[in-house]
């Protein structure tokens, strides 16, 4: 693999989560609003799905790659079932329904460190894919500085059995939507998986709205600021950057992939201080380093 090509894949990696890093302030500001969790990722990936599917019967009748609406067999269309839930509804609900149980620091911290919940599972039927010893430092380094960068400085935890049981929810489901897009990644294109992840994240919603029915979109449309936060939640957050993510995926492998995670609450403390004045403190910067040393330990391949 080419230097150039390399360091293209680490860039829209980083580019991705920094853009879901900064995702809590659009979410939030629909919470307040007026919409649930479920809501509100049901609508975004209604409008990703949509715009996607659009996209596919375009380049399918300008002579592109022909339009495909299932899997070659049933087997693998369990297995774009399996993504749609696992990187969809499930990871979200969790990581949202966390949030009412316990500490927003909580929630965080256990979320974050999904790319060692990745790593182990994937270790476990990918011999190809473990790591090294430095890799292994590397990543180890780069969750400890997570852990730094989210506690800042507060080395409390306020135990929840409940909501820190959602927030592992959350970093499991993540861990295996990385394990499984490797089998998915092998036999089908980019474009087909994003698509089969968002049209069966909205359809495992179902028994969801079947407790708690509506989407509540007269409140969107009444407000054009909500509807502006929606639009960018499902055609960038969501469309544009599963794109993005699932061909990185294929391109610089699951495990060094998932590690970009350790980012994400880096990016969203940014963005904070950039839009929201928030301070950046000693712990913050200790806490990024060992995660920019550990990433780069971490991408360390075996000669």
């Amino acid at each position: 693999m080419k230097s150039s090509n390399r360091l293209l894949y680490h860039l829209v990696a980083f580019m991705v989560v920094a853009i879901w890093g900064s995702t809590f302030v659009f979410t939030k500001l629909l919470l307040l609003g007026g919409l649930t969790p479920g809501q509100i990722f049901t609508q975004r990936f209604i409008i990703a799905y949509l715009l996607l599917l659009g996209y596919s019967l375009l380049i399918g009748k300008t002579g592109g790659r022909p339009f495909r609406l299932f899997s070659d067999s049933w087997r693998d269309e369990l297995l774009m079932l399996a993504l749609g839930v696992a990187g969809g509804s499930l990871y979200f609900l969790t990581e949202n329904s966390a949030m009412n149980y316990t500490t927003t620091t909580n929630t965080s911290l256990i979320v974050s460190l999904s790319p060692l919940v990745a790593t182990f599972l994937i270790s476990l039927f990918y011999q190809s894919q473990r790591l090294n010893r430095v890799q292994s430092i590397g990543t180890l380094m780069a969750a400890l500085g997570v852990v730094i960068v989210v506690l800042n400085g507060h080395f409390v935890l306020h135990l929840s059995p409940l909501g820190d049981s959602l927030a592992f929810s959350a970093a499991l489901c993540w861990g295996f939507y990385s394990l499984l897009m490797i089998p998915a990644g092998q036999r089908y294109d980019t474009l087909f998986i994003t698509r089969k992840v968002f049209f069966y994240g909205m359809f495992s919603m179902i028994p969801y709205f079947m407790v708690y029915p509506g989407l509540n979109l007269s409140v969107v449309l009444h407000q054009p600021p909500l509807l502006w936060n929606l639009l960018f939640l499902g055609c960038v957050a969501s469309m544009l950057c599963f794109v993005a993510w699932n061909w990185v995926l294929k391109k610089l492998g699951a495990v060094v992939a998932t590690n970009y995670v350790y980012f994400n609450p880096v990016t969203t403390i940014l963005f904070a201080w950039a839009i929201l004045s928030e301070q950046i403190t000693i712990y913050f910067v200790i806490g990024t380093i060992l995660i920019l040393v550990g990433m780069y330990l971490a991408d360390k391949r075996k000669k």
